[in-house]
């Protein structure tokens, strides 16, 4: 199994998830331990002109749920992911096009989930985004994710 592509996952999320496609979302860059999803200021924008904060929390949700997805499809494994909690914190306004980073940074928690899915067929992972704006973190969120077979 290799890394999906970024076309393969936007097309996914495009079916799966049709909100994404009034958001403008695009697939920035995939990685073995990261995603990275684009959506333009034009289509996510507030009264303030700046990012509305919908955006920027689906934004991040789905960066994470994006992430999961292509750990699992890189392990030939399949589940319905779900975000189970989270929290964000908005510390900066977004007055560009926003892009919403996922990436693990815990190679042995990422180990420990993979075990308990395939032993139990459900497993939960807490994982991280960033949005940044002018290279400082504009949002920080952090959510549990429950996949289940």
């Amino acid at each position: 199994m290799g890394i999906m592509l970024e076309q393969q996952l936007q097309e996914i999320i495009h079916q799966d998830i049709p909100l994404t496609r009034a958001m403008g979302l695009k697939v920035k860059e995939i990685t073995a331990d990261s995603v990275s999803l684009m959506a333009p200021i034009e289509q996510n924008v507030n009264h303030q002109h700046t990012a509305f904060g919908g955006s920027l929390f689906s934004l991040a949700v789905l960066s994470g749920w994006c992430l999961l997805l292509t750990q699992l499809e890189s392990k030939g494994l399949d589940g319905n992911i779900v975000i189970q909690d989270s929290e964000i914190k908005y510390l900066l306004p977004v007055s560009g096009d926003i892009v919403a980073h996922c990436q693990i940074t815990n190679s042995n928690q990422l180990n420990r989930f993979f075990k308990m899915y395939q032993r139990k067929g459900m497993a939960r992972i807490r994982l991280e985004v960033k949005i940044m704006m002018d290279e400082a973190v504009a949002v920080q969120f952090s959510g549990n994710y429950v996949v289940n077979s």
